[in-house]
């Protein structure tokens, strides 16, 4: 089962969070999220549990308790949702309101009101 950890100091390293959880059950990963710029946790991570009923009595455990001063929220990590590839730029738009031959009457009618006999 897959957790989420979050509220965690930003002092907390893999190793701690590995030894807080295997008290649990068997650990089979532990991983700290940080900032891809400063190497600095984001405060949050992730452990996997070897089954779901360790990973559940991790959660009943450790969802609230103190580590570091800081009350835990530890639940069942939800999967990402999908996103866009990086070098894509979303759109997938429509297009806009008009459909070009709409667009051709409006500007045709609005350029005999101006136009210069």
């Amino acid at each position: 089962m897959n957790l989420y950890v979050g509220n965690l100091d930003y002092g907390i390293t893999e190793e701690d969070l590995r030894e807080v959880f295997q008290e649990y059950g068997e650990v089979t990963s532990v991983k700290v999220i940080v900032d891809r710029e400063t190497n600095r946790s984001k405060g949050f991570g992730f452990v996997e549990m070897a089954n779901n009923e360790d990973g559940q009595k991790a959660i009943n455990e450790l969802n609230g308790a103190l580590l570091e001063d800081r009350p835990l929220r530890v639940n069942e990590a939800r999967d990402r949702e999908q996103r866009p590839n990086r070098g894509s730029f979303g759109g997938g738009g429509g297009g806009g309101g008009f459909k070009p031959r709409d667009n051709n009457r409006f500007r045709d009618d609005n350029r005999k009101r101006y136009d210069r006999d």
